[in-house]
This record gives structure tokens, C-alpha cells and sequence, in this order.
């Protein structure tokens, strides 16, 4: 399916979701309570990464979900951070932004050229993300799952990366 091809019906069945849930949120005010979000700063960086990806939608760019993903992301973070006002999980939580570029790569994937390549790295950075995430939140404290063991996951990472980069080797002497 071409790239243009994927952006139109996904951006088709975005404008549906939407307008269901504002349907859904007019003839059911009790809906309107779910869906409020307190504005703060941080909404303006959501909505900047949104409108980025809406952009890149319309321009046919499947490769704006990148910079949407890591914008909107940042923003979902420091919304989170604003409303429990827990400003030190910065020290861990900005580990999370490697994820972010993941699901980006994917979601351009889906929507352009490349999709088996861009879904493959987009995982393999969601999850180093996630086991960055678990290891610098085990170091500060905020993760005592892991108690001690936390140096484990770096093993774990540190293995599955060879094995990445072994498997890339093979494929590229072949």
C-alpha cells in the first residue's frame, strides 16, 4: 500500500475517533468530565507535538511522527510531572525519551515506506527504554523492585545488544 494511500486512511479514521468522542461528549455530559484536562504549560507542548503530527499527516510526511512522538511525549512528562509535582523523577524519567523516538519510528513505519525496518528499530528502542527507564529508577529509588539486582538489567541490555549486533553481521556477510 503506498505511503500517501496509509496517511489518508489513517488520518480518516482519526477525524472519526475524534468526532465520536466530541458526539459522544455532547449527548452525554457526564463523558465532559473524562475528558477534561486541566490546561497548563504543559498542554501547549502537547498540542505542539499533535499539531506536528497533524502536519506531517497532511503534508505526507509519514516521517514527522518522529519529532511528534518525542514532543508530544516530553509534554505528556511534564504534565505528569506538574500534576503530582514530582520535578526529581526527571533524574530517571528522561530515559523514556529513547521510547518515545520508537514509537515514532514505528508510527512512520505504519504510515510510510520501510515498515518492517522502522517497526524492528521502534521496538528495539522502546525496549532499551524501558530498561534504561527501570535501571535509573531503581538507582535514584523511585523502582525498588529490583532492590540490588538492578545492575542485572544492565547484563540483560548488554547481551541482548550483542546479539542484535551479531545477527546484523550474519545477515550483512550473507
Amino acid at each position: 500500500m503506498k505511503s500517501q494511500r496509509r496517511t489518508s486512511i489513517f488520518l480518516g479514521v482519526l477525524l472519526i475517533l475524534v468526532g465520536v468522542v466530541i458526539l459522544a461528549a455532547q449527548f452525554n455530559p457526564g463523558l465532559n468530565a473524562l475528558l477534561v484536562i486541566s490546561f497548563s504549560w504543559p498542554v501547549i507542548i502537547i498540542a505542539v507535538g499533535l499539531l506536528l503530527f497533524v502536519f506531517g499527516l497532511f503534508a505526507g510526511e509519514s516521517s514527522m511522527a518522529v519529532p511528534a512522538a518525542i514532543v508530544t511525549g516530553i509534554g505528556c512528562i511534564f504534565y505528569w510531572q506538574e500534576a503530582t509535582g514530582s520535578w526529581s523523577s526527571w533524574s530517571y524519567i528522561w530515559s523514556l525519551i529513547p521510547g518515545f523516538v520508537g514509537i515514532g519510528l514505528i508510527i512512520a513505519g505504519l504510515l510510510g515506506d520501510n515498515t518492517r525496518q522502522s517497526i524492528r528499530d521502534g521496538i528495539n528502542l522502546i525496549l532499551i527504554s524501558l530498561i534504561l527507564f527501570a535501571i535509573f529508577a531503581s538507582i535514584f529509588g523511585e523502582f525498588q523492585i529490583l532492590g540490588q539486582y538492578w545492575p542485572a538489567l544492565l547484563v540483560l541490555l548488554g547481551i541482548w545488544m550483542l546479539i542484535q549486533a551479531l545477527f546484523r553481521a550474519r545477515k550483512s556477510i550473507n
